[in-house]
């Protein structure tokens, strides 16, 4: 049994924040600098999620973390109801002012017993609806039911995408008035090519073993078919058959419980074609600075953090022409957009590029300054902090201190 958490008590002049996710490396990677941000502008910020390595870098930044034992990203309904209980044991426990949850389940879990367990404000962020209005009837109905009801749960919903934010108001009928349009953004200071050492394109480059002649074309993202890694890997073969001088570098982690995981024999086969695989990063900056361009050929996004990125740092980007890589590509300015599963196209896209450096380097230019104009992360702090404040009025009086036993 893990060690108890000691929660220090209430106190009447600071807001208790809540930040639920499904694992601690979003709380770090994705909202740690939102976090911060929190806790600097006056909230008492603690996180919850299932425990992992990313735990000491929260304590690091100064954040709390409270650990969801029953939580996991593998489908489970045994787990889910757990969770959900443990949910309302903790928040009945710390009595939240404000509970902020991200989807898919803890946007779902958490606004619900938010509601259930009386925390007076329940913020939720879209990421990114699981169905959009082109797919098929029964994902529709499967998805857009679990999120109205969970939508009537929570006071405000914060959609990162406009095109999430249309489908909830007109399709779904969440009133207008609870729902705004987030957006997303990155850190512009971290995400910047005059940030990067001078030599460090070079010196990696040399450990992927690429020559000068070669164009590399990075891929960011969890090993799952709905990051169109199949598809990527196809468009790997059409470009060798080409005798592109194309090399494909993907960066990221596999997912073994995840459904639609890719398994270890097609990551071989296709490192035996050249793709070059580096696993889970946390030098970004310098791994997107040794690349000639960005491409993802992902179903589903909410909005693109990856590419994002990969814009700040000045790289085209090819993208699938979804829901979000819309919001991040300017079409023919900043990069390319494809067909969803479409391997040939997304093959013929990346040799355009390959084989145009000055248009490469054009769209490299667009995209940084896109990217200073639309992905600034503090444009999302500014509009949660509103946020936050519309519920203060509502704030409850502090409580004593409270002991949490995660396995309890």
């Amino acid at each position: 049994m893990n060690a108890p958490v000691t929660i220090p008590p209430k106190r009447p002049d600071t807001p208790r924040l809540i930040h639920l996710t499904t694992t601690d490396m979003s709380l770090d990677w994705l909202l740690g600098p939102q976090l911060q941000a929190f806790q600097a502008a006056g909230y008492e910020v603690i996180g919850m999620s299932a425990a992992g390595p990313h735990v000491e870098n929260l304590a690091a930044m100064g954040i709390a973390h409270l650990p969801v034992a029953n939580f996991t990203r593998a489908p489970s309904v045994s787990s889910d109801l757990k969770a959900l209980i443990e949910l309302y044991r903790r928040l009945r426990q710390l009595r939240p002012d404000i509970l902020h949850t991200h989807n898919p389940k803890p946007g779902i879990l958490g606004r619900v017993t938010g509601r259930l367990a009386r925390v007076p404000l329940v913020v939720n962020t879209q990421h990114g609806l699981y169905a959009q209005p082109d797919d098929g009837w029964k994902r529709r109905w499967a998805v857009y039911s679990v999120e109205r009801i969970a939508a009537a749960f929570s006071d405000r919903e914060l959609v990162q995408n406009p095109e999430d934010a249309d489908t909830l108001v007109r399709r779904l009928r969440v009133p207008a008035r609870r729902v705004e349009v987030l957006g997303n953004g990155i850190d512009l200071t971290r995400f910047d090519p005059a940030s990067v050492s001078p030599g460090v394109r070079r010196r990696l480059r040399k450990e992927w073993g690429v020559g000068d002649g070669d164009v590399v074309c990075g891929v960011v993202g969890r090993l799952v078919q709905e990051k169109g890694i199949s598809e990527l890997f196809e468009a790997n073969r059409l470009l060798r058959a080409q005798k592109s001088p194309a090399r494909l570098v993907v960066i990221g982690p596999t997912e073994p419980d995840k459904n639609d995981a890719v398994d270890a024999s097609m990551i071989a086969a296709a490192e035996s074609e050249g793709v070059i695989f580096l696993g889970q990063r946390t030098d970004m900056p310098e791994l997107y600075s040794a690349m000639d361009l960005f491409v993802t050929a992902t179903y589903r996004e909410g909005f693109p953090r990856a590419a994002m990125e990969a814009a700040a740092m000045g790289l085209p980007i090819v993208a699938t022409d979804i829901r979000g890589c819309r919001q991040v590509v300017d079409a023919g300015v900043t990069g390319v957009l494809v067909p969803v599963k479409d391997a040939a196209a997304l093959a013929d896209a990346l040799l355009t590029l390959v084989d145009d450096p000055a248009e490469r380097q054009r769209m490299a230019s667009q995209a940084r300054i896109r990217a200073l104009q639309a992905f600034d992360v503090n444009t999302v702090i500014e509009i949660c902090v509103r946020t936050y404040a519309t519920g203060r009025n509502r704030q409850r009086s502090p409580g004593s201190s409270v002991i949490v036993t995660p396995d309890a």
